[in-house]
């Protein structure tokens, strides 16, 4: 049995993870949008979707405590309740969230385009396949369920809350990579839509690609995009594209059906001895 240690040093990629919502199914990151507004409504505060999307890709516990936490929303839970948003608050809301995101998943867990494909690919290459998601445990075996019926099964899951902390650190990635028994950092890729996603990413020490039209960034469904003009397209690739870089991606592409091309070039940086920055 060969007991030596991997190198640091990889000429290889052994691994990419994905995030779930607005990388691999709901393109436009939907479902959770769906449940934030109508959650902080069932609490007598009015929220919008801009709102509500601000702190993405945290987990769901942390997410909510920052929507109540934002100024114009604490001054309204103050205003509405007569004391500030709390972590108990944070806590009862959470309960009811779970549920409510739950059922609106089922109506946004479409794979993105070329997601099923790209996998696909990237298996036939040898690659293994992990999953990280701010979705906690009971959402994802929502989410499982129906990604499984499209055919799209990852080689692992860890959920938000399955940790002491989640992202933007790396400890979700720690256990994937684990999960996966694939070591150094530099010889994985995380690909996600939101910036504390992609922070988990080189918190650890892994190559980093953003997607810029899939996900929440944007917060279009495929229709509402591709209904837009092409200069309209490219004003908004741009911003986002901007934004994702200052979030700490290396490479920005519109979705996972546009991956497979930066695999390669990452493919031929590790045979240079390039590490990610």
């Amino acid at each position: 049995m060969n007991t030596a240690p991997p190198s640091p040093n990889p000429t290889h990629l052994q691994a990419v993870v994905f995030d779930w919502a607005g990388t691999v199914i709901d393109f436009g990151s939907l479902a959770p949008m769906d449940a934030f507004v109508q959650l902080f409504a069932r609490y007598g505060v009015r929220i919008d979707v801009a709102e509500a999307r601000v702190p993405m890709g945290l987990a769901k516990w942390d997410h909510i405590h920052a929507l109540g936490s934002a100024p114009r929303i604490a001054a309204e839970w103050q205003r509405v309740h007569g004391r500030p948003f709390s972590a108990a608050d944070c806590d009862a809301l959470y309960e009811v969230f779970t549920p409510m995101n739950a059922a609106s998943v089922r109506e946004h867990a479409q794979l993105i385009p070329g997601a099923l494909a790209t996998v696909q690919a990237l298996r036939a290459r040898g690659l293994k396949i992990g999953s990280t998601t701010g979705y906690n445990r009971p959402i994802m075996e929502v989410v499982q369920a129906l990604a499984a019926a499209q055919g799209y099964a990852p080689d692992n899951l860890v959920c938000a809350g399955d940790l002491v902390s989640a992202r933007p650190g790396p400890l979700m990635m720690v256990r994937t990579l684990s999960d996966l028994q694939v070591w150094p950092p530099a010889a994985v890729v995380k690909v996600d839509d939101t910036v504390p996603g992609l922070q988990e990413g080189r918190a650890i020490g892994a190559w980093v690609v953003g997607l810029a039209i899939s996900g929440n960034t944007l917060g279009l469904s495929e229709a509402q995009w591709q209904a837009l003009p092409a200069p309209e397209q490219q004003r908004l690739r741009e911003r986002a594209t901007a934004e994702l870089r200052a979030g700490g991606a290396h490479w920005v592409i519109d979705s996972v059906a546009d991956l497979l091309p930066v695999i390669e070039d990452i493919e031929a940086r590790l045979a240079r001895g390039e590490r990610p920055d």
